[in-house]
């Protein structure tokens, strides 16, 4: 005798044709077709995940009607319904939610390219991303170009095809074309560019107080005293380094200093780049009094040097720079810096950017500035002039 799998009953049962080869079975008191297939038939595949496939062999129906009656479709049977619900939590399926965004056109994933994972600023950058994409239910993808433009190429092409609801990037050093960007942007792909910007491209934009904050910096250095003020700037093709190069210019002309380009010294971050500015500097007739960095790492290098040569900091030699870190307020003597608070930057462009996709028909590219904040410490800190 065959009983109901839903009521139990055995008089209710009748037979209904076949499907795909096996008898089908339906009972009158519940409204209810059915196969004498068993859940253990597929539960075998233990590593694999159970779809609706699965759940619709069991029944004995299409896995459409499955997967209609898992969306409550209005165009199935309530009892029926219910069945395949039961059947699909024996099973323990659980929806491809991959899948299911992907058909929506959606996959709740933002992509980051940053140049380097390394440099604290951007780790801070980072967390400060992560932390707002969580709560809005985004998870993040992040990949880092290692400052070399084809490598953020790619990182753009493999974050589209993995199908990113939108883009953040700040640029590496050496990028100075910008067609993998506008490629997607006539795509309509939301992107926004935080830190190393591209204002030809129109992108909202969350960036930092580049000119101000090497303005603040000199000007400090000029009222602590300095009168010949080194720059180790970066690359000459960056438009950060052109801002905070601006930024010094501006500064010693405002207080009647001269630009002396012997002094300046255009870099790409590493350890050799501030080792050479230095006994560059050095070797110079006049040697500079004060030392502006466009990054504290570069200057707390230097400062070893300084050390070892017993030059005294900061009263032969002051130093100031660009970004804070724990090293920075740690090392001996304290370096003086302006902060440009990474986290607050990772935030605001996630928000941004979470807010591009969410508004995406209305939504219109704006500029976010970050404001920082000169910290003075003892590397800067000689008797001011009255």
């Amino acid at each position: 005798m065959i009983a109901c799998i839903k009521c139990g009953k055995v008089d209710m049962i009748v037979k209904s044709g076949f499907v795909r080869g096996k008898q089908r079975l339906y009972c009158k008191g519940c409204d209810l077709y059915f196969t004498l297939n068993q859940p253990n038939q597929v539960t075998s595949k233990k590593s694999q995940q159970i779809t609706i496939v699965d759940v619709a062999k069991v029944l004995g129906v299409s896995p459409s009607t499955v997967s209609r009656a898992l969306n409550n479709s209005s165009e199935i049977n309530e009892n029926t319904r219910q069945e395949i619900i039961r059947v699909a939590n024996e099973l323990d399926y659980r929806p491809n939610l991959l899948a299911q965004s992907l058909h929506r056109g959606e996959t709740h994933t933002i992509g980051v390219v940053i140049p380097d994972i390394q440099r604290p600023f951007f780790a801070g950058v980072v967390a400060g991303i992560q932390q707002v994409a969580s709560e809005a239910g985004y998870r993040v993808m992040i990949c880092q170009s290692n400052e070399s433009h084809s490598t953020e190429v790619l990182n753009v092409q493999a974050l589209m095809a993995s199908r990113v609801d939108g883009l953040l990037i700040s640029h590496s050093k050496e990028t100075n074309s910008f067609e993998h960007i506008k490629l997607h942007l006539r795509k309509g792909v939301p992107i926004v560019h935080f830190d190393r910007v591209c204002d030809e491209l129109n992108t909202a934009k969350v960036i930092l107080e580049d000119f101000d904050g090497s303005f603040a910096l000199v000007e400090h250095l000029i009222k602590k005293g300095c009168r010949r003020i080194a720059a180790f700037a970066g690359p000459e093709d960056l438009l950060i380094s052109q801002k905070r190069l601006n930024g010094y210019k501006a500064a010693l002309q405002k207080y009647g200093l001269p630009i002396e380009q012997d002094v300046i010294f255009h870099s790409n971050f590493k350890k050799e780049d501030s080792l050479n500015a230095l006994l560059a500097w050095l070797n110079l007739p006049q040697k500079p009094d004060g030392i502006f960095s466009v990054h504290y790492g570069n200057a707390i290098e230097m400062m070893v040097t300084l050390k070892q040569k017993a030059i005294k900091i900061p009263d032969e030699i002051a130093l100031v720079a660009f970004g804070d870190d724990l090293l920075a307020s740690l090392f001996e003597p304290s370096l003086t810096v302006f902060n440009q608070f990474p986290y607050l930057v990772g935030q605001e462009a996630a928000n941004i950017l979470i807010d591009n996709i969410i508004n995406k028909e209305t939504f219109e590219p704006y500029t976010r500035v970050i404001k920082g904040e000169l910290i003075v410490r003892d590397s800067s800190h000689k008797k001011a002039i009255n």
